[in-house]
């Protein structure tokens, strides 16, 4: 059942605990992210990246599909636009169906940044749909691994003061994660974490999910965390998979769950270990 970001994270925050959410295209991820986390009794939160992910009909592929197949699902499923970075593309995004946008004014000044996010929060909150805004900056690289750059820590002082002017329902921080893949181990702060959760009224999300360290992803949970962005180990999961499907092949028209079967599996691990580490299995039994 489609449901807000706002009401998901409202139950994890009270229940200390956070959700997965998984950046995806093509319905054999949409698929096996719901599934599994339908059999892990955890709600899921499935994210159409701004880019080229949603370049051409993704705008309409994505969130049809989710949209078509949630209702099917016992467990509360969020629609989110993921790391818009323009007015228009929260624009299209809320036409497009999404229950959830992100805003990304992480790269302005703090003034601008709350001028666009508060922009975002006035376009989608009269049509009930939540908005996360970020504050601060994570770094890394881009979804195509053509740039990086780099992180810029939260400011506790600047939370609450942000958190009241835009009116967002969640905040995305920066305390040492990156985007991409690591080249060097992170080390999360979790002292500012604490410090960031005190000072904020909204729930806490952490980008950059992927590959972070066991203990620093538990640390981060018990210091307020309450969503947790994955996408690069699904992209490893899928490659992987497709690298297993292709030297087990024994014939030339192979049967769908052939080759997809083990990008299935792969991707269906990620997915059910990312649940059981943020402590979000049998949150919502179905």
């Amino acid at each position: 059942m489609l449901t807000t970001l706002s009401a998901v994270l409202k139950d994890a925050r009270k229940g200390r605990y956070a959700v997965p959410a998984f950046d995806c295209v093509e319905d054999v991820m949409v698929r096996t992210i719901l599934e599994t986390s339908e059999a892990c009794g955890a709600p899921a939160i499935l994210m159409g990246l701004v880019g080229p992910d949603l370049e051409g009909n993704g705008w309409d592929y994505v969130p049809g599909l989710v949209r078509a197949v949630a209702g099917r699902h016992g467990i509360p499923v969020v629609l989110h636009l993921d790391h818009a970075m323009r007015l228009d593309e929260i624009r299209r995004g809320v036409d497009s169906g999404y229950t959830s946008v992100m805003i990304d004014g992480s790269r302005f000044p703090f003034g601008e940044n709350v001028r666009l996010t508060r922009a975002a929060v006035e376009i989608a909150r009269p049509r009930g749909i939540s908005v996360e805004g970020e504050l601060g900056a994570v770094g890394g690289s881009d979804v195509e691994a053509k740039q990086r750059s780099d992180s810029v820590l939260t400011r506790p002082d600047e939370v609450r003061r942000f958190v009241t002017e835009t009116g967002v329902d969640a905040l995305a921080i920066s305390i040492g994660t990156s985007h991409g893949i690591y080249r060097t181990a992170p080390r999360l702060d979790i002292g500012l974490l604490r410090e960031l959760d005190a000072a904020s009224a909204v729930p806490l999300v952490l980008h950059g999910g992927s590959g972070t360290p066991d203990d620093q992803v538990r640390a981060s949970v018990e210091g307020g965390i309450t969503k947790m962005n994955v996408y690069a180990e699904l992209r490893i999961a899928m490659g992987e998979g497709l690298k297993a499907s292709a030297a087990a092949m024994a014939r030339p028209d192979p049967l769908p769950r052939e080759v997809f079967g083990p990008i299935r599996q792969r991707l269906a691990a990620v997915v059910e270990r990312k649940i059981d580490l943020l402590g979000a299995r049998g949150r919502c039994q179905p």
